[in-house]
């Protein structure tokens, strides 16, 4: 296959995260994140990325001025966003139109209606003039050196209810100038067999380069738009991650993924499916959302296997379970282990680990053992790679890695008569040969359990300094009673440079906490490579 570059126009990646992505609820992107998400975008390999509506918001105005300063794109092309002309007036005159011209932006995605109904009852005007207001519009932006999509809104609904007429609507752009028609399923209530019937039928009446804009409302928008793909369509558009108004748009990883690798069609320049991970994880750090773990693909379950039955078969050949090889798309292949796992899945994942346990059945036996007989106490290792290592060093060194012994642990919570709360930590422990005593003080006695234990030991073990606790999670499990059942801890930890994740189980949450804590720092100051000294 031929690799694709910016000036193969044969199919077309398009990228609407900085629009329609932008309308999912509990995402306001600024201009400096719009910046940002484009340069990824670019980098990934997309063909065009839809910047917004200049004119339309002082936001998306300024993005297209300073994209015109600070934006080097390698291998997509900016587009802007707008609509038709207004009703009874001239393209020439239109402020919208002059304002994306105006943009800079070297094509122009005008969103036109093609359902009878939305004519009438949202522009209020006639069905002759909104196809002169489509034509108009198209050769006033073909006439100024713009190449041009047209986005058919409520198409789908449209065609179903009005075929003669969507058809028009689509006639005109393309006669008028139009590169693409775009074909939306705005409702997103669409099925697969449908959208490739109706897409099929509107190509060969019309002869129209045809697109496909899907939303996510029936959790078919990656579906649909395959199923467009196979009827003809060369245009597919997406948002990073899946993020748009309601439920979402066609996910563009997804898509890329199934194009590149399924369909085998060459749709992003040479190298660049291997970052597909790290910039869906990326974009959604600056759109400050937490990455979806379970997006195919890009997830960090997406190749993550739990059951005994599947270890043992990935042991003989990966490719048993798993639809692609995960490195391919820059993701790894993950073993979790729990109390459905068996020996395979146990040698699995101490290889992961460093650890070859194919040589020692016992030991993996052991290890095996040990994660049921825990597990049933309410632990879980899936979620918590440090204290399986933890537990797996236990076993193969036959003891327990300590950098201190402890003596004791309190904590105080106090009430005061305004309301405010204070809470104390104590802390009493021997670390090389030395008593050390901490007392700490936090936003909670988890928090001054904490600071208590790092004052006691960062004289001790420097590289504490570093470390700092970025997720908490607590569990009360299933099966027990009310404010007496037991709680399950589980901390993720950071050293600036990596993450990882340790769990404790006690009677209280304070307990657990302290646990999961202790996990914590022993797995960081292994990592920081000190030798336990207890």
């Amino acid at each position: 296959m031929t690799e694709v570059s910016r000036t193969d126009d044969s199919f077309h990646v398009f990228d609407t995260t900085l629009r329609d992505g932008a309308q999912r609820e509990g995402i306001n992107l600024t201009v400096a994140d719009k910046l940002a998400i484009a340069r990824h975008l670019d980098e990934f390999g997309v063909g065009f990325i839809e910047g917004g509506w200049p004119g339309a918001n002082p936001r998306d105005t300024e993005f297209f001025a300073r994209a015109a300063a600070e934006l080097e794109l390698e291998h997509a092309q900016l587009v802007a966003f707008g609509a038709t002309r207004r009703a009874g007036g001239r393209a020439a005159d239109d402020p919208q139109l002059a304002a994306l011209v105006g943009s800079g932006a070297p094509v122009i995605t005008l969103v036109a209606k093609s359902h009878d109904r939305h004519v009438e009852l949202a522009l209020r005007t006639t069905l002759d003039e909104n196809l002169e207001m489509v034509r108009d519009s198209v050769e006033f932006l073909r006439s100024r050196g713009r190449r041009v999509f047209i986005d058919c809104e409520h198409f789908f609904d449209g065609y179903r209810a009005n075929r003669e007429y969507a058809l028009a609507v689509v006639r005109t752009a393309h006669e008028a100038g139009a590169d693409v028609v775009v074909l939306c399923d705005t409702n997103g209530g669409m099925l697969p067999a449908g959208v490739r019937e109706i897409v099929a039928d509107v190509l060969a009446t019309t002869g129209a380069r045809l697109g496909i804009h899907a939303q996510d409302d029936t959790g078919c928008a990656v579906a649909n738009t395959l199923a467009a793909v196979d009827a003809g369509a060369t245009h597919v558009q997406c948002t990073a991650n899946g993020y748009g108004e309601r439920v979402g748009n066609a996910n563009l990883f997804p898509v890329v993924g199934a194009l590149e690798i399924k369909y085998d069609r060459r749709v992003l320049p040479a190298g660049r499916l291997a970052e597909m991970t790290r910039i869906s994880h990326a974009i959604a750090e600056l759109v400050n959302l937490t990455p979806s773990t379970h997006q195919p693909y890009v997830g960090y379950s997406a190749f993550a296997h739990k059951a005994g039955l599947h270890a043992s078969a990935i042991k003989v050949d990966p490719d048993l379970y798993q639809h692609i090889d995960p490195e391919r798309v820059g993701n790894t292949m993950r073993m979790l282990v729990s109390d459905m796992a068996g020996r395979a899945s146990v040698e699995l994942k101490g290889k992961e680990l460093g650890y070859d346990l194919s040589t020692d059945r016992d030991l993996a036996g052991r290890v095996v053992a040990k994660v049921k007989e825990q597990e049933n106490l309410g632990y879980t290792y899936e979620s918590a790679d440090a204290s399986f290592e933890l537990l797996l060093r236990d076993e193969v060194r036959g003891s327990r890695d300590r950098f201190y012994t402890l003596e004791s642990w309190r904590t105080i919570s106090e009430q005061g008569p305004q309301g405010v709360s204070g809470n104390e930590a104590t802390v009493k422990l021997w670390a090389k040969g030395e008593r050390r005593t901490a007392v700490g003080e936090g936003n909670g006695p988890v928090n001054a359990l904490d600071q208590a234990l790092r004052t006691a030991l960062e004289g001790i073990y420097p590289p504490l300094a570093t470390f700092e606790l970025v997720d908490y999670k607590v569990r009360i499990l299933e099966g027990q009673h009310g404010t007496g059942s037991k709680t399950r801890v589980l901390i993720e930890s950071t050293d600036g440079t990596s993450t990882w994740s340790t769990v404790g189980v006690a009677d209280n949450v304070v307990a657990a906490s302290w646990l999961a804590l202790e996990d914590a720092y022993t797995y960081g100051l292994i990592r920081a490579g000190l030798e336990p000294t207890e």
